[in-house]
């Protein structure tokens, strides 16, 4: 029996700084699983239901960050699977748009308990739960700040680290990209990443809405604010979970990358070609993959349109095919 032909390259399209990310998240994770089995059991053993609610409300954070870090570790664990026929560069899009679809559950929560409170008006400790706010506020601006950390350095840099590049073979069928340093920040849509510095920024925002209310139900008597404040901060959030499921939806539909179909189309303009059929789509955070078949009457080879299509550094899985019509 014959063994099965080596496969010719890998398909390994994580993001530059992966491993980076899937670190922050998980101190991110944890920092908000502490705060969240502080607050329950603090609320058991004072019967505040303020902490409760807040510890409860932290969990279902807690959860979708619990995602998004396993969806990294998945990710690094199935970067060399065959299974998967263009790697795992985009299970963070899937994580990412499981993530939005519970921001938005958070936001309609948070609405919904908001406008039946201003209807019916009740009592608030003020004295109780303004300190539970600010704790949170500052674990939160803490997780904030780590994923914002990491999403600030892979916005300039364009390096990537070995077992990132694509591993096609330098030949006349793939051309060799370098990656430039001006990688058009394509980085920096890691929806992963974002879905997890949304989640922790919601939280942040429930939390500023939730003093300033506090502290002017404290001292001015103005009751009504603290669920005008909850209806405006669910507003706020299911906009944030309708942005994140939107662009993380077009990655997992293969939805056209308009922006790299134009850099295909530049790229061959001078080449005397017809594009008949273009296919462009995300298979990573940095990475493109392309189908594009072309027609053309003058004397060129496929060599030479890679090595036009090789300055689109997206493009990372190039599939050409060519059709010559001589006079």
């Amino acid at each position: 029996m014959h063994s099965p032909l080596p496969r010719r390259h890998e398909h390994v399209y994580l993001g530059a700084n992966h491993d980076r990310n899937t670190r922050r998240t998980l101190w991110v994770v944890a920092l908000t699983a502490v705060m969240m089995l502080a607050e329950i059991a603090a609320g058991y053993l004072t019967g505040s239901m303020a902490l409760l609610a807040d510890g409860f409300h932290m969990a279902t954070h807690t959860g979708a960050l619990a995602i998004a870090a396993g969806a990294y570790v998945f990710a690094r664990r199935h970067a060399h699977d065959e299974r998967f026929s263009f790697g795992t560069g985009k299970v963070g899009d899937l994580a990412g748009f499981a993530s939005a679809l519970v921001l938005a559950v958070i936001a309609i929560g948070i609405g919904g308990e908001s406008l039946w409170r201003l209807a019916s008006p009740s009592t608030v400790d003020f004295g109780e739960a303004i300190p539970i706010a600010v704790v949170g506020l500052i674990v939160n601006i803490a997780s904030a700040l780590l994923l914002m950390d990491g999403h600030g350095h892979h916005d300039h840099h364009g390096h990537h680290p070995h077992d990132h590049h694509h591993d096609h073979p330098h030949g006349p069928g793939h051309p060799h990209h370098d990656h430039p340093a001006h990688q058009r920040h394509q980085e920096a849509h890691d929806n992963n990443l974002r879905s997890a510095y949304l989640h922790v920024v919601a939280d942040a925002l429930t939390s500023v809405l939730a003093i300033a209310a506090l502290l002017a139900g404290l001292y001015l008597g103005w009751t009504w604010l603290d669920p005008l404040m909850g209806v405006v901060g669910a507003a706020v959030i299911a906009r944030w979970s309708y942005g994140l499921m939107r662009s993380s939806a077009a990655v997992l539909l293969d939805v056209t990358d308009a922006q790299v179909a134009a850099r295909i189309e530049q790229a061959l303009a001078d080449e005397h070609v017809r594009i008949d059929d273009l296919h462009v789509w995300r298979i990573g955070p940095a990475a493109r993959a392309a189908i594009v078949s072309v027609s053309t009457e003058m004397a060129t080879s496929e060599t030479q349109l890679r090595r036009k299509l090789a300055a689109v550094d997206e493009l990372r899985h190039l599939t050409l095919e060519l059709h010559q019509h001589p006079h």
